[in-house]
């Protein structure tokens, strides 16, 4: 089953499509990328490409795609289409194809993108595709669409933006810690007058349950903000399939 994921940004259509179009600015914001660099070509041809992911700060993943967009649609539509490929033998995902669509309504731009991948390694990779790379893939390109649409709409860079998350996780999980470790005090409450002993854990457990069920601060980037099912049958865009596959 292929992925789909769909953020509405508030933003104006063109500097939407330049920082998605850009590979120096796509991978600033794309959690799944570490760099992304535009391939020599002839006029005319699909723009060719190489993306590289850093697994481990000694492992770095490399792949190339070939990629087209239609800028001018007769609906007043965007889309961008890819095919990639990795030969790294550590690359669970083999090979694959996608798309983007950029969509403008009444108050910015629906975008949204669907794609699929082979995983290699055999019956063991289609396994821990299912249980880790495939909800992976899901979850950081919609973390990544909204990390996207906190630097269009609220001008918060992506670098700003990753730290603003890890500063909330960090601060969630303190709190989790330090909520964990006060009620595991119970002789020490009991020391207390019986009001307070009864007072102190149900704090402690409003605050345990804000830092586990709170929603994101407005200034964090959050997958749960896109979509991840589409509302009507969706079909890749025409131009994906004049595209070559990778190897």
């Amino acid at each position: 089953m292929g992925l789909y994921i769909e953020a509405h940004i508030r933003a104006d259509l063109d500097e939407l499509w330049a920082r998605t179009q850009d590979p120096a600015r796509h991978q600033r914001w794309d959690l799944r990328f570490t760099e992304i660099d535009h391939l020599p070509r002839a006029v005319g041809e699909p723009q060719r490409f190489r993306y590289a992911t850093r697994v481990l700060p000694f492992l770095t993943i490399a792949g190339t795609g070939v990629s087209v967009g239609e800028k001018e649609r007769p609906d007043g539509t965007r889309t961008s289409a890819l095919r990639f490929a990795s030969p790294h033998p550590l690359s669970l995902l083999a090979e694959g194809s996608g798309y983007w669509r950029y969509i403008p309504v009444g108050d910015g731009v629906r975008f949204l993108t669907g794609y699929d991948y082979r995983p290699r390694w055999g019956a063991f990779g289609v396994l821990a595709d299912r249980l880790v790379l495939r909800p992976l893939m899901g979850w950081a390109t919609a973390w990544s669409f909204d990390r996207l649409r906190l630097w269009l709409e609220r001008g918060i860079t992506p670098e700003r933006a990753r730290w603003n998350w890890l500063a909330e996780l960090a601060g969630r999980a303190l709190t989790v810690a330090g909520c964990a470790a006060g009620l595991c005090r119970g002789p020490v409450l009991g020391a207390l007058s019986p009001a307070v002993a009864f007072l102190v854990p149900l704090l402690l457990v409003v605050a345990l349950s804000l830092a586990l069920l709170a929603a994101p601060l407005a200034t964090t980037p959050a997958a749960r903000r896109c979509l991840r099912a589409p509302s009507a049958k969706v079909t890749a865009p025409r131009v994906l399939h004049t595209l070559e596959k990778q190897s």
